[in-house]
């Protein structure tokens, strides 16, 4: 089978673009940054023991297909004929080995960092939007999905949508206007459970020593795609907003944004 015809038995498409969900005309900081957040995503690490087979051959897939994109010559040839020689992309390689190499690990000093920034600024604000419309008004989701946030942020962000609705920015949806007193309570639990657990979760592995291979195993422990609210933020953290490690392909650092 071609790497092509791989694709689109795991993506259902053999676009380059559309597995990272890219425009042709992207940037190579987008194509950067789509391939990061994918391949996050997928990685093998963060997959259930059943499903790993499957998410090894993705993560094999969306570095083989960055190794297209990033390179100026090889893009140029697949977007002028759509297609690529096969020898291009099956050569032997790490391609956990060469993930790291590209993206260097997180501390918790640069969690901490980002959080600050992040609180308060437009991009959470648009990232508020986004997950209100995405999940027309459901808290529970909103909560799950904007990042870094927690139960003390919720009162906040319920201020800011409504004014936004107020403002007629964003369309009032029932789930967000009368939520139930059940739900909202049920929520405060899950999240009060969430907390401590990553509380001991962090005191095991040694997070509150700052330890980077302690982060590293928390990530990688953590393998249900936002199954907490740290897991979540982790996981978002590393996917948008970590800078790439200088090597001679890569010397530059973007900004952090999405």
């Amino acid at each position: 089978m071609s790497f092509l015809e791989n694709l689109k038995e795991l993506f259902g498409t053999e676009s380059l673009y559309e597995v990272l969900c890219l425009e042709k005309s992207a940037s190579d900081s987008e194509v950067k940054r789509a391939y990061r957040k994918l391949s996050l995503k997928v990685h093998p690490d963060r997959a259930e023991e059943k499903d790993r087979p499957t998410a090894t051959k993705k993560f094999q897939c969306l570095s083989k297909i960055y190794t297209v994109l990033s390179d100026k010559e090889k893009r140029a040839l697949y977007d002028e004929s759509g297609e690529i020689d096969d020898e291009v992309v099956q050569q032997e390689r790490d391609w956990d080995a060469y993930w790291r190499l590209l993206f260097k690990k997180i501390t918790l000093e640069d969690i901490k960092e980002f959080e600050e920034k992040y609180k308060g600024s437009d991009e959470e604000v648009n990232d508020l939007k986004s997950a209100y419309m995405d999940y027309e008004g459901d808290m529970d989701q909103i909560m799950e999905n904007v990042l870094c946030s927690t139960a003390e942020d919720e009162d906040r962000f319920k201020d800011i949508l409504g004014d936004l609705i107020k403002k007629k920015e964003l369309p009032k949806y029932k789930n967000f206007a009368s939520e139930s007193k059940v739900k909202k309570r049920a929520r405060k639990k899950k999240a009060e459970q969430e907390a401590a657990e990553a509380e001991e979760m962090a005191a095991e592995l040694g997070l509150h020593d700052k330890s980077e291979n302690g982060l590293h195993q928390l990530i990688l422990k953590r393998q249900s795609d936002r199954a907490s609210a740290m897991d979540d933020m982790l996981a978002g953290l590393e996917a948008k907003y970590r800078k790439p490690k200088a090597t001679k392909k890569h010397k530059s650092t973007e900004k952090s944004k999405k």
